[in-house]
């Protein structure tokens, strides 16, 4: 009896280790040998490893656990990356205005001095439309959310609706993304661009000047912009306008508006601001002009084409930035719901392998009564 009763205390100690040196059974005695079984044991305990379940299910939950949380913060440096974006094209566009304005006033101006004269230049004569050219803004790189996949799908309808009416429509695509779209299904494509993030006035130049060539040469009767209008952090509006051919009305009397990122509570916002149209430039009766007025406004158009080539540009980058974020914040929420679910699961799981240790303790300790 004493030796069933030894047994089932051997048992139970050696239950709670996977060590075999974390208990003994030598009897202390005076000397070095007490040390070294008090040295053994705390060694042994240092090197005891963590409950593991026999399915493995514990410890790869906790991999995933950590790969879920190494994932968030991931996201949540994207989406810092992209907060910082925004505010470097927001300063772009604040960094065009001035030249925007003065462009505004001096050709307000000069049209005024025209006076009732008849402006005949070719960027202002409305002809019959029989071709059209689309130029899509889209976005290099994906993670985005839906950026691309609304303003391709903008285009492909724009497409359609033109081609149902009897006329031809080619297309300048500005970006990877609609780029490699419309080359795999075969599309009519003029030209391809790419769209950095850091949008500049060189690669606008480009741009205008193929749109330009294609109008005046009359190859296109109509150029159509398709770009993301920026909206809030939270919201954009896939557009279309007509570059050219435009009304003199179209920069006299449009105002524009700026947008500005901000911070409050730790939560980004935008605020934006309209802006009033620029006042013409009073030109006295009697200055005279080396070149015509006529001519002097034929000059001013392709730079105000390609300003409204670059703005459009910024815009949509700056549209791409926001819903970059919105896209990386969703992500990272749903990596911190993911992760708690997942720590309850395993916590779960420990218990769970616990209980059954604990059972099969007992009813080992039974069956030797």
């Amino acid at each position: 009896m004493r030796f069933l009763c030894f047994a089932s205390a051997l048992a139970t100690a050696c239950a709670f280790t996977s060590q075999p040196a974390a208990f003994t059974t030598n009897s202390p005695v005076v000397g070095g040998r007490v040390l070294d079984d008090v040295v053994a044991s705390g060694q042994a305990h240092r090197t005891r490893k963590s409950t593991i379940v026999m399915d493995g299910k514990a410890n790869a939950i906790r991999d995933r656990i950590t790969t879920v949380k190494n994932t968030r913060k991931i996201t949540m440096a994207m989406k810092l990356v992209a907060a910082a974006k925004v505010r470097r094209a927001q300063d772009a566009v604040l960094a065009t205005r001035p030249f925007s304005e003065t462009l505004q006033s001096v050709f307000g101006g000069l049209i005024q001095r025209l006076g009732g004269e008849t402006v005949d230049l070719p960027l202002l004569t409305q002809r019959e439309v029989n071709k059209v050219t689309l130029a899509v803004v889209t976005g290099d790189r994906g993670l985005c959310g839906g950026y691309n996949s609304y303003m391709i799908k903008k285009a492909e309808a724009r497409f359609e609706e033109l081609k149902s009416q009897g006329i031809e429509v080619d297309m300048v695509l500005i970006g990877k993304k609609g780029s490699a779209y419309f080359e795999r299904r075969g599309f009519p494509i003029r030209k391809t661009f790419e769209c950095g993030q850091n949008p500049n006035a060189k690669e606008a130049l480009a741009i205008s000047e193929e749109l330009l060539n294609t109008f005046l040469s009359g190859e296109s009767d109509a150029i159509e912009l398709l770009y993301t209008k920026f909206v809030s952090l939270i919201a954009s509006t896939p557009s279309v306008r007509t570059l050219v051919p435009f009304s003199a009305s179209d920069i006299t009397q449009n105002g524009d508006e700026v947008f500005q990122l901000t911070s409050e509570s730790g939560d980004f916002s935008v605020e934006r601001t309209e802006l009033d149209v620029a006042e013409p430039q009073d030109f006295p009766n009697d200055m005279i002009f080396e070149q015509d007025p006529l001519q002097i406004v034929n000059s001013i158009l392709p730079l105000y084409v390609n300003g409204q080539v670059l703005r459009t540009i910024q815009e949509s980058v700056a549209s791409e930035l926001a819903a970059r974020m919105q896209s990386m914040q969703s992500a990272s929420d749903n990596a911190g719901e993911l992760a708690k679910k997942l720590s309850l699961e395993y916590n779960r799981a420990r218990q769970a392998a616990v209980t059954q240790e604990l059972l099969e303790i007992v009813a080992g300790a039974s069956a030797l009564e």
